[in-house]
């Protein structure tokens, strides 16, 4: 069975990129029920909602925590899959009238406004479902990891995850937030998903220990925290068409970021620390962590 091993470390990052992003495309479409089996409209929206968009940053840690493992592709085609069908229903949630009331997403209408607000809701309700079916269903040869990997992925989408911390940030709306306020909102929000997904990654492949699974844990954590406060950063600073989502939504909103509680420069110092501290905790791994690394700057640089 194909590793991460091989031929694909010694690509360029910008082309194991690419390669890892149209990868997963090629598994979402064939994971997604297709559009004309019915019901037809809810699977069209399904696939409109997931396929053609993104930057696909949980896959790619998926892929790039495989290599610790020495993971089999077919395995991380699956997790990665399980993961984006999380973040791809928690969008088009998110983007309803209901919660964050946004009308652009990936350059396109959302969800709910190309089809409408029911079929938005049962979009997301698929997606969520679908993620942990073809990860209930895949073949991994090992029934207590699998189940590891499903309740860290419920866990990490459910009340004590993502939307614990979107909860925790609709309440929030014009308050002031302290750091560590901030920070928990963030772990939950936006952390929670990306740690599971390096650690879903690792988990797929010949089992790590103890000290690495810890190494790999605290980088997985920076790593979230530090997705978000680049993303708080490049909400007042790019363009709409930049970002491919309402640009300045997070002031106008009056939502705590960490540009509102920091200032522009603090932030970016903020975000420069840690991704120092991501990578640090990867340093024992070595040239295993090499993709990583080479995530973690594509993290800390992004433009969009």
């Amino acid at each position: 069975m194909d590793t991460v091993s091989g031929a694909a470390t010694r690509l360029l990052f910008p082309d194991w990129m690419r390669g890892v992003q149209g990868r997963v495309e090629t598994a979402l479409a064939r994971q997604l029920p297709a559009a004309e089996a019915i019901p037809a409209r809810l699977h069209q929206a399904m696939r409109y909602a997931t396929l053609n968009g993104g930057k696909r940053v949980r896959p790619l840690l998926v892929f790039a925590a495989g290599e610790l493992s020495e993971a089999p592709l077919p395995r991380l085609e699956v997790a990665a899959c399980a993961v984006e069908l999380i973040h791809s229903y928690s969008l088009v949630h998110d983007d309803m009238p209901c919660m964050d009331d946004d009308v652009l997403r990936r350059g396109r209408p959302t969800c709910h406004v190309e089809y409408d607000e029911a079929t938005a809701l049962l979009v997301g309700d698929s997606l969520q479902s679908l993620a942990f079916e073809i990860l209930a269903r895949a073949d991994f040869a090992d029934g207590p990891r699998q189940l590891e990997m499903l309740a860290l992925l419920a866990r990490a989408s459910g009340s004590c995850g993502m939307a614990g911390g979107q909860a925790i940030d609709l309440a929030a709306v014009g308050r002031t937030l302290d750091q560590p306020e901030l920070e928990l909102m963030h772990a939950l929000k936006t952390g929670a998903l990306i740690r599971a997904a390096v650690l879903l990654g690792g988990l797929c492949g010949t089992a790590l220990g103890a000290d690495e699974r810890d190494s790999l844990d605290r980088f997985a954590k920076r790593a979230g925290l530090l997705f978000q406060v680049v993303d708080d950063i490049l909400d007042c600073t790019a363009s709409t068409v930049t970002l491919g989502k309402t640009a300045g939504k997070d002031a106008a909103a009056a939502k705590p970021t960490y540009v509102s509680l920091m200032g522009l420069e603090r932030a970016r110092e903020f975000a420069a620390d840690l991704g120092g501290q991501a990578l640090a905790a990867l340093s024992s791994f070595g040239e295993r962590s090499r993709r990583l690394v080479e995530l973690t700057d594509f993290i800390t640089q992004r433009k969009f």
